[in-house]
């Protein structure tokens, strides 16, 4: 069974009894709600409470008339979309243009006509449904694009992510396949070649222990290459030469951990190693530059963490991203102290800090003592491609990228705590299961747990 629709309510405006009983009855009888006011100052109370659909305005009114009266709905927000139709005995052309000048739709010539009457609010209704109608579909219409064009951006950052992603990891992949080889070819020969130094430096102490007095061809030839010199040193020079390898190879090791490229999926890791890693590829950066920034001291605060499930290639890039940032901070503090000609206030420092949050989360801090981070700034620090960086530093997309890699592939979360001079601090929070991995778990625990029995009923 349909129902009734809500009678459409008009509000009639006017002073004089007569015209509001022949008004009221023609609207009541068509089927309108009909409210009324006797006064404009009446009208405007009763507007705050209740608003109509149409008003039915009367020009000359005692106290304020009917221009003011509809100036003054026109000016506040709540009841400037009402139609207001004019009832004038006035037959000026000025006095009914400045009437729609206020804001008015129409005006209706006293003495009234019914059916001009009943034809004009009809059809001025008819236009303010269609004009609301059309607002919503507008709005709706606004709003699914709105929804669109952040899917759009998602989807670009998306990516964005993986073309970077797949880039870096296969660079860093490939630059470690390369070096690893004659690295290892390296490092595998010193230990001979050092086995091989020692038993030739033993024969040269034993014939200089049984030949004190060797042909002078070849006294004259120890001296210019300084024998005693090549026995101590060249044991030095292998060592030095070992160190260095291996410091290769840990550079090496630490690229292929970054990349991570055979470790799509879910996996327990190390968050150490990863972080480490990152350090040490960015090593570079953390050194004295001559003219520009002091050397960054790192501090390494590690707490006892568990192996935490997740993807190590993308935590390895958010890692990159914050500390990155952080560099990038301490560095533009030192060109403005630079610039100012004063001495830096403390050494550039980036503490980086874990600790268990409790039995199912691992918490992350890296913190510099940077210039920190205008309050203004910091609610957009996650949007995508915003950045405070100059053209050609930054893309606004490394803090966006890393707060989806945390927050929507990790179910973690990611923020930042500053204030402006005294440094920034980024946090990431970390389940140490995934959702899908407890899932599994409690699954299997279900099936390996046998129901209780019931007891018989008596």
């Amino acid at each position: 069974m349909e129902t009734n629709p809500t009678p459409q309510t008009i509000l009639v405006v006017d002073d004089t009894p007569t015209n509001i009983q022949v008004l009221f009855d023609l609207l009541d009888a068509s089927g309108y709600r009909v409210a009324i006011a006797k006064s404009g100052e009446i009208a405007l109370k009763r507007l705050q409470s209740s608003i109509p659909d149409l008003i039915l305005l009367d020009v000359m009114m005692p106290g304020i008339d009917g221009f003011e009266t509809c100036q003054r709905i026109k000016a506040a927000a709540h009841t400037c979309d009402i139609p207001i139709i004019f009832m004038t005995a006035l037959s000026d052309t000025l006095d009914k243009v400045k009437g729609l000048k206020l804001g008015a739709v129409d005006y209706i010539t006293k003495p009234i006509q019914h059916e001009e009457v009943l034809a004009r609010i009809k059809v001025h209704l008819q236009l303010r449904h269609l004009t609301q109608s059309l607002e919503s579909q507008v709005a709706s219409r606004t709003t699914d694009l709105q929804s669109a064009l952040d899917q759009l951006q998602q989807t670009q950052l998306q990516l964005v992510q993986n073309e970077k992603m797949s880039s870096l990891g296969q660079l860093v992949a490939g630059v470690a396949h390369e070096i690893n080889n004659p690295i290892n070819f390296i490092y595998g020969n010193l230990q001979p070649a050092e086995d091989y130094i020692r038993d030739l430096l033993a024969l040269v102490e034993s014939y200089q222990t049984h030949v004190p007095n060797p042909p002078e061809a070849v006294a004259t030839l120890a001296e210019d290459m300084d024998l005693d010199f090549l026995q101590t040193d060249l044991p030095r020079l292998i060592d030095s030469m070992k160190l260095g390898a291996n410091r290769i190879r840990q550079i090496v090791l630490s690229l292929r951990n970054f990349s991570r490229l055979d470790e799509s999926e879910v996996k327990a890791v190390d968050l150490h190693e990863g972080i480490d890693s990152t350090l040490l590829i960015l090593h570079h950066r953390f050194k004295h530059k001559e003219g520009n920034a002091p050397a960054i001291e790192v501090i390494k605060n590690y707490g006892d963490l568990p192996l935490v499930e997740c993807h190590a290639s993308q935590l390895n890039q958010v890692f990159m991203n914050l500390i990155s940032n952080a560099i990038d901070a301490l560095e533009d503090r030192a060109k403005a102290e630079a610039t100012a000609f004063s001495s830096p206030n403390a050494p550039p420092m980036i503490r980086i800090q874990t600790q268990p949050l409790d039995r199912d989360r691992v918490a992350i801090h890296i913190a510099d003592n940077g210039p920190g981070i205008p309050e203004s700034v910091q609610g957009q620090l996650f949007n995508a491609f915003f950045t405070t960086k100059g053209v050609g530093k930054g893309t606004g997309l490394g803090l966006s990228i890393s707060y989806q890699l945390v927050v929507e592939k990790h179910q973690g979360r990611l923020f930042c705590r500053s204030t402006p001079g005294q440094g920034a601090e980024f946090v990431i929070e970390l389940p140490i299961k995934q959702a899908q991995s407890q899932e599994a778990s409690a699954k299997d625990r279900s099936q390996t747990i046998a129901p209780r029995p019931k007891l018989p009923v008596a």
